[in-house]
């Protein structure tokens, strides 16, 4: 039987319920500090449009919206606790210019060449199929445009969390970098703090994918 405490470490995962939100009120929180440091990396521009996948608590959302007065931020989370947390958040700007809905990354309900950058805090451990997943990033991303990994840990040698949370896979920065070249990126550069905090900027290139979308 699982203990309490892994139990409760599933809503890293996909939050649910009063443990849900719980989880998402420490997450914003907790992961301040990392997501300014990714979001430092970027050379920001006032009209973007932007995605955030696996929003979360809406937090980094809200951070995205300041640093483009301009744009528009779009939001995406499989868990309708995550979702309905993320909304609550950022309720100013909600059907201005944040949108958050629930969805799947191997799946975006967004038109091709939409985003100028698209975001991923601490969720490429949980996207099963990680080449359909970029795929569908480099699809909703404009040609140039960027994708930002923050990942607080990089050692898959390292097995704390992900002995404990269900389907987390830890990937390496190599491996994550591999997985970007394969799949419509380039100029891939790899930042990383003394612990394995590491933030990873990269560059679609040109792609002729089609698929029409909702939006």
């Amino acid at each position: 039987m699982k203990s309490i405490s892994s139990k409760i470490l599933q809503n890293a995962r996909k939050p649910k319920g009063f443990v849900g939100r719980l989880m998402l009120k420490g997450m914003n929180i907790g992961h301040a500090s990392l997501s300014n440091w990714a979001l430092s990396l970027i050379n920001w521009q006032p009209q973007w449009q932007v995605l955030d996948i696996g929003c979360g608590g809406g937090a980094n959302i809200a951070e995205i919206l300041k640093r483009s007065p301009r744009g528009e931020v779009y939001g995406i989370d499989f868990s309708a606790e995550s979702v309905a947390y993320a909304q609550k958040t950022n309720k100013k700007t909600l059907g201005k210019r944040c949108f958050i809905e629930q969805g799947n990354v191997e799946s975006l309900p967004y038109n091709n060449n939409k985003f100028d950058l698209v975001t991923a805090f601490e969720t490429v451990y949980f996207w099963k199929d990680m080449s359909k997943a970029l795929q569908e990033v480099r699809r909703v991303l404009k040609t140039n445009g960027l994708f930002l990994i923050c990942c607080e840990v990089s050692n898959p040698a390292n097995t704390k969390w992900s002995d404990l949370i269900e389907e987390m896979v830890i990937h390496s920065e190599n491996e994550l970098q591999t997985l970007l070249e394969q799949n419509g990126f380039s100029n891939i550069s790899v930042y990383k703090q003394p612990t394995e905090k590491i933030s990873i900027v990269a560059q679609a290139i040109n792609s002729n994918t089609k698929k029409e979308n909702k939006k």
